[in-house]
Parts: C-alpha cells; sequence; structure tokens
C-alpha cells in the first residue's frame, strides 16, 4: 500500500505487495533524528521481509542516509527504535561478544570503497582480520578463498593491495568483507553510484545473486531511480526527511501518487527533457 500522506508502520514499505508472507527481518519504528532546528528523519517508519530488497529513495537532504546510519548503528535516533528478527538494536549490549553479535546482524557497503578500506593491507589480509574478530580460534583460509568465489574475486586478488584494485573490484571485496560476519542485512548506501554504468550492472547483478543464495535482506539507499527499478522489490521515497510515498517498486514508479514522487521520475534526462521546467516544478513543491 502507498503511504503518501504519512508514515504508519501498517502502511510503510516492505508490509505488503511483493514480501509476500516472509517473516520480517528488519523494522524501523517512529525513527527521528534532529540536528538543531533541522528534522533530518521524521517519523520514518518501514519493514523489509527476509530475502527481501527495499530501496529508499530521494535527493540529497532527504534524510535517506541519516536513516540508514540510524539503522547501522552509526547513529541513534532521537526517538524510535530499530528491530532485527523483532530484537530492539537500541538496548544496550554489555560484554565485546554481545556488542560483535549486534554488529554482525546489520552490515553496510559505503558508495567508496577505498576510503573503508585499509590502504596498507591486503585483500585477503582484510577478510582474515574481519573473520578473526568475529570468529575467533579457527583457521578460516577455506572460508577466505569461499567469500572471494562468492564475489568474482581469486587467489591474485588476495593478494593485492586496494590501490592495485579496479573500483568494481574494491567494491566487490567491501561486499565479501560485509558478507563475511554473516549478516541478516545487508545496508548499500549509493554503493554503485561512483562505478562505471558496465560496472554498475556486474556488481548489481552479483547482489541479486548473493541474495539469491543466502537470503540476506537488502537496504538500498539511492538517488537513481534505474537502480530502484532493477534490485527492489519495495520502495519509499523521502523529503525533507520524510516517507511521502511508498509500496512495491513497479507500482510506486509506474504510478506514482506524490508530486514529489513524480517530480524525481520527471527529473531522470530523457529525449525532450526540460530541467528549466522541472527545476520550477521542485521551487513550486
Amino acid at each position: 500500500m502507498r503511504n503518501p500522506t504519512g508514515t504508519s508502520a501498517d502502511t510503510a514499505a516492505g508490509t505488503t505487495g511483493t514480501t509476500g508472507t516472509r517473516k520480517t527481518v528488519l523494522e524501523a519504528l517512529g525513527l527521528h533524528r534532529t540536528y538543531g532546528s533541522v528534522r533530518a528523519v521524521d517519523d520514518v517508519s518501514f519493514r523489509l521481509a527476509e530475502g527481501g530488497s527495499l530501496g529508499i529513495v530521494g535527493e540529497s537532504g532527504s534524510g535517506k542516509t541519516t536513516t540508514a546510519r540510524i539503522v547501522v548503528g552509526l547513529e541513534y535516533a532521537d526517538e524510535g527504535r530499530v528491530l532485527i528478527h523483532g530484537r530492539d538494536r537500541g538496548e544496550h549490549a554489555r560484554g565485546k561478544a554481545r556488542r560483535l553479535a549486534r554488529a554482525r546482524e546489520v552490515q553496510m557497503v559505503f558508495q567508496d570503497p577505498f576510503l573503508s578500506l585499509d590502504p596498507r593491507t591486503t585483500v585477503g589480509a582484510a577478510l582474515r582480520e574481519t573473520l578473526a574478530l568475529h570468529f575467533p580460534g579457527t583457521d578460516h583460509t577455506r572460508r577466505i578463498t569461499e567469500l572471494l568465489d562468492q564475489v568474482g574475486l581469486g587467489s591474485r586478488e588476495a593478494d593485492a593491495l586496494p590501490r592495485q584494485l579496479s573500483g568494481g573490484q574494491r567494491q566487490r571485496v567491501a561486499i565479501a568483507r560485509a558478507l563475511a560476519v554473516e549478516p541478516a542485512v545487508l545496508v548499500l548506501d549509493e554503493a554503485v553510484a561512483a562505478l562505471d554504468v558496465s560496472v554498475q550492472a556486474q556488481i548489481l547483478n552479483l547482489l541479486f545473486d548473493i541474495r539469491e543464495q543466502t537470503g540476506i535482506g537488502y537496504l538500498f539507499i539511492t538517488h537513481d531511480l534505474g537502480v530502484v527499478r532493477c534490485v527492489t522489490d519495495d520502495v519509499i521515497v523521502m523529503r525533507s526527511g520524510r516517507i511521502v510515498e511508498s509500496g512495491p517498486t513497479a507500482r510506486v514508479l509506474a504510478d506514482p501518487q506524490h508530486p514529489y514522487t513524480r517530480l524525481l521520475l520527471e527529473s531522470v534526462p530523457r529525449p525532450g527533457w526540460d530541467p528549466r521546467s522541472i527545476a520550477a516544478a521542485r521551487r513550486a513543491l
């Protein structure tokens, strides 16, 4: 069901349509986050089913990335809750084991993988370090090989430093490192925005295959409606910190109900596209 004017958890994306009867893996309930007088996230609620793929779209400043950072735990909400399999991620985790277990629940892949990789550490060593932290006391050689194979890399890349890899290869490494801890949810924040179009397609196909194989839930944060159309089951549209529309991706993109969603679709360059009229329409909203 679309949610053009509110953010009720009963109507938020991920509860209907393509998710069917699958169990909910991630639930955000009434998230709020302010910075001074700015409401970056304003009463945002949604659900993501196990093995589902939910997109959050909007322009810069819409609140989508802040929402993602709250889900991951990089920022805290002023109000509201984030649940994984019904467990509140905001509850205080006592002890290293519990903190690591909570960290494993949700992993994030950033837009620029080079900034999230240690330039002095080879790919294989980076994966081994992650595995040793979360699963100590075992030999991880076989698991490293499995992870690299899963993302289409091999022994040559395992011995390479990040600067010796292409942008697409580095993003594959970032995905492998996130998958190493076996998360329930993978948050992808503009994860293909910095890649060439052909490489984007390769990474998106890879992510589709991984979701089919593992049943992991994806939360895509993007401004690119083409990405949303290709890889998400459901979508929520954010503007000024609030959800203005939500529902199954195909339905929202084919028949948008909110003027802002229509504006986003009309902003995509195409034959006859008039940027001046788009700018005027944006000012009128």
